[in-house]
């Protein structure tokens, strides 16, 4: 797993196989939270008992209570310790199950209102609907694809937007997932842009054109104008490349509202847009994290390592990005704190 990055690489394994690649997947991230557990406890574990061994030997009022004291390692003790830790033990596991059995499948609709200063006075109150890194494998069928696709669209928007990863490692799931999203309409179209699956399986250019047989467009390095009553919005797409944003000034129309739609922002990319003037960013990529625990505590997430912008909406020098976390999984396929989302985002005119 360490060196191909996946347990699953057919899009339409065999129900053993399925059930096996979910055995272990629980099995993995409740032995890696567990063992995380384990060394918190321990280091707290020796904390206290060098904190009390210095204590015994600066007060000698301690060493003469100890003789009447009851000895820590009591039978009633042991035994309590031995079923806490346990029930501790067993928490990762659950936690992991319910990830994969629940979690994963429970898509929320994320809906946002974003302030545009320049938007054009048609588009007051327009709405796009953004899906992402859809990773179509055994646990993210054509049947689950197309419930998202039929939520979407129950969502009325009035462009959708697609921002990479429709695959996960099997190139021969092309059509498979091409044919699950055919069913996404808008009145003004379905637009998209290519993900670092793409560019991984060698697929972005097959995949372009079978999305083109369906009435999807996929933008590579190219620009959309989106009409409304006379007035007009550019979207632009690119694929997942630092290579292709460098070509970003040229799409960029300074008239009127640029959107991106690109797969992945880390901060030199968002600098790079904040530079060409492009107003709003749609992108994907870290599916918020996966494992996250961030409602708990900000930071306590392992895609932060990796780019600051998981989840959400960012904003700066007057710019803005939205990173939607996807309805699919990679490496493994659960998800904790990090529900799979369908957004909706509501375009309305700023001061």
């Amino acid at each position: 797993m360490l060196f191909v990055g996946h347990i699953i690489h057919s899009s339409a394994a065999s129900f053993y196989r399925t059930l096996l690649d979910g055995i272990f997947s629980i099995w993995l991230v409740g032995s890696f939270v567990g063992f995380v557990l384990f060394v918190f406890f321990w280091a707290l574990d020796r904390m206290t008992h060098s904190a009390i061994w210095i204590c015994r030997q600066s007060s000698k009022v301690l060493h003469a209570g100890e003789q009447n004291a009851a000895p820590w390692h009591s039978w009633p003790r042991r035994q309590l310790l031995r079923r806490l830790a346990v029930l501790t033990s067993a928490v990762p596991f659950g936690a992991a199950a319910y990830g994969l059995l629940y979690e994963r499948t429970n898509v929320e609709v994320t809906r946002r209102r974003v302030a545009l200063s320049r938007l054009p006075k048609a588009f007051e109150g327009f709405r796009i609907a953004q899906l992402s890194d859809v990773h179509i494998s055994s646990f993210m069928t054509p049947e689950m694809i197309r419930r998202c696709v039929a939520l979407t669209n129950q969502l009325k928007p009035d462009l959708v937007a697609l921002t990479g990863d429709y695959l996960s490692w099997d190139p021969a799931a092309q059509a498979a997932v091409v044919e699950a999203l055919a069913g996404l309409h808008a009145p003004y179209g379905v637009l998209g842009s290519l993900g670092n699956h793409e560019t991984i399986t060698g697929t972005e250019a097959s995949i372009a054109q079978m999305f083109a047989a369906k009435g999807i467009r996929i933008l590579r390095q190219e620009r959309a104008a989106v009409q409304l009553r006379g007035e007009t919005i550019n979207v632009i797409g690119i694929d997942d490349s630092d290579e292709n944003l460098r070509g970003l000034e040229g799409l960029v129309m300074p008239d009127t509202i640029n959107i991106l739609l690109v797969h992945s922002v880390y901060p030199q990319d968002f600098e790079r847009v904040v530079e060409v003037g492009v107003d709003l960013t749609l992108a994907g990529h870290t599916h918020g994290g996966q494992l996250s625990l961030e409602s708990i505590r900000r930071g306590l997430c392992l895609a932060r390592l990796e780019t600051p912008y998981v989840s959400g909406w960012y904003e700066k020098s007057g710019r803005q990005v939205y990173v939607n976390r996807g309805i699919g999984t990679t490496m493994f396929p659960i998800r904790l704190g990090a529900r799979p989302e369908i957004t909706i985002l509501e375009l309305v005119r700023g001061i």
